[in-house]
């Protein structure tokens, strides 16, 4: 049975470490931030990518992410444009995930027998990068902290084996930890005199002044400029075989799209024509990155499923060319009789 963590989980730096510590008792790895402007902890290399294919994988991190359009200049309590999640991958889902969250949950010092945990049915869905899940919402006495996925599907390719995702809601459980009413008053930390150093002392200036530029400064012209461009070096980077310097593009492509959102620039047909064109190139990553892995032969796959993976790709691939080639034949015939009748 799990017992409170050795570190002070009444500071958000303490908080991070318990689970970090937690996790990687569990055998996941400690991964580091991606260092790309993302809306969610799932868009990281480490979920998205890792997700598909057969190969098993298990890693846990914590990412800062980004939503311009949740900015309120620093002064809404619990609304921020710029947050942090700790995300946990594992892959192929244990069968006691769900056990081993309850226990990160003591770890962090909330007794489940004291404090009413309910797991709220919400499937998830993510239209950008053509993924979704079964799922369940966390409920700590009444407010969500954290959000549970089983993935069935990223990049438009099925999950086989299926990955299972622990989203947590870094800034909602520490306040409740701490008993504040606003994340700025979280302690971040105690400096080397004792002193407390708040979420209002690390991050409110940014809040301020990059709500100010989300909204007002950034440039319309140069961000459709930059959309259209990382759309078209996706599309080259993937032709070349380089599935991961052209994921980034999707991620630039995507925050792009959200900063156009957060300045109005975009209408609501607009809009959803932008989503596709994300999700376009997030699948066409997701197909190369899993050739890629496939040409490796799935090293970090168990031996069985790397084998039964294999002959099935072997296959739709054959039928796919079968296919072709009945089609160019007929296409042929068809031209060669239009050619006898002139």
């Amino acid at each position: 049975m799990s017992e409170q963590s050795r570190h002070n989980v009444k500071t958000f730096q303490g908080l991070i470490a318990a689970l970090q510590e937690f996790w990687s008792e569990q055998g996941c790895i400690i991964s580091q931030p991606i260092d790309l402007e993302v809306g969610a902890g799932t868009f990281h290399t480490s979920t998205f990518l890792r997700a598909i294919g057969p190969e098993s994988w298990n890693a846990a991190y914590v990412q800062p992410c980004r939503r311009p359009t949740d900015g309120r200049y620093g002064e809404n309590p619990n609304r921020l444009q710029h947050y942090y999640q700790f995300q946990v991958v594992m892959k192929p889902s244990p069968l006691d995930i769900q056990e081993k969250y309850l226990e990160s949950l003591k770890v962090m010092g909330i007794d489940t027998l004291v404090h009413d945990v309910l797991f709220v049915e919400d499937n998830w869905e993510s239209p950008t990068l053509g993924a979704w899940g079964l799922g369940w919402e966390v409920w700590l006495n009444g407010m969500e902290v954290t959000q549970f996925t089983y993935f069935q599907q990223v990049g438009g390719l099925e999950c086989y084996p299926v990955t299972g995702e622990i989203t947590y809601g870094l800034e909602r459980i520490a306040m409740y930890l701490q008993n504040v009413d606003s994340i700025y008053d979280l302690v971040w930390t105690y400096g080397p005199d004792g002193k407390a150093v708040t979420y209002g002392d690390v991050f409110h200036q940014n809040e301020v002044e990059m709500s100010t530029y989300n909204f007002e400064h950034a440039d319309v012209d140069f961000l459709f400029q930059a959309f259209d461009q990382h759309e078209k070096d996706c599309a080259r980077l993937i032709e070349a075989g380089l599935a991961l310097p052209a994921y980034e593009k999707v991620l630039k492509a995507s925050h792009a799209f959200n900063m156009l959102d957060a300045r109005h620039a975009i209408s609501v047909t607009e809009r959803q024509g932008y989503i596709l064109r994300v999700r376009t190139l997030a699948r066409s990553v997701a197909e190369a990155y899993f050739q890629s892995r496939r040409v490796l032969e799935f090293p970090l796959a168990p031996e069985d499923l790397r084998k039964e993976v294999l002959a099935l790709a072997a296959a739709s691939e054959k039928e796919a060319a079968d296919k072709a080639a009945k089609k160019a034949a007929k296409e042929a015939a068809k031209n060669a009789k239009a050619g006898e009748k002139k």
